[in-house]
């Protein structure tokens, strides 16, 4: 998966220019970076009506890198809430919700959140297994 560790070295450029130039550039990178992992199916695009993004697919160990670059671009986004789109992701694994755990954290200690909104059943599987471990999490109503 070479293309998987390049597209997580192209999300690390990403993230540093696109928390310099806003919440445009960061959302263009996230599809960008779903261009280079385009062979996975999974897929990050902006979110137009707010700073965050959408992703879809799958999150499991096939597209653990483009999760991983998708979401250290997705952090990278200004502002005090980030918004990331589940509605179209038809599974995660306990893996791709320990990065949710682990993004969250990222913006908590700089005292940002993100605000996951319509997870998919396995996520809602995960988090009651894990209970204190994914409390950080914050799910929109």
């Amino acid at each position: 998966m070479n293309s998987s560790s390049g597209a997580s070295e192209r999300a690390g450029a990403s993230a540093g220019s696109a928390a310099a130039t806003g919440s445009t550039a960061a959302a263009a990178a996230a599809g960008s970076e779903a261009a280079a992992c385009a062979s996975a199916p999974l897929t990050a695009r902006p979110w137009q009506d707010r700073p965050g993004a959408r992703l879809s697919g799958s999150c499991d160990l096939d597209t653990r890198q483009c999760m991983f670059a998708a979401l250290g671009v997705v952090t990278a986004i200004p502002g005090p809430v980030v918004h990331l789109d589940l509605s179209a992701v038809v599974y995660l694994d306990t893996a791709a919700v320990a990065a949710l755990v682990g993004a969250s954290a990222a913006l908590g200690g700089q005292g940002r959140r993100l605000l996951l909104h319509n997870p998919p059943y396995s996520f809602r599987k995960v988090v009651e297994m894990f209970p204190d471990e994914c409390a950080a999490l914050e799910v929109a109503a």
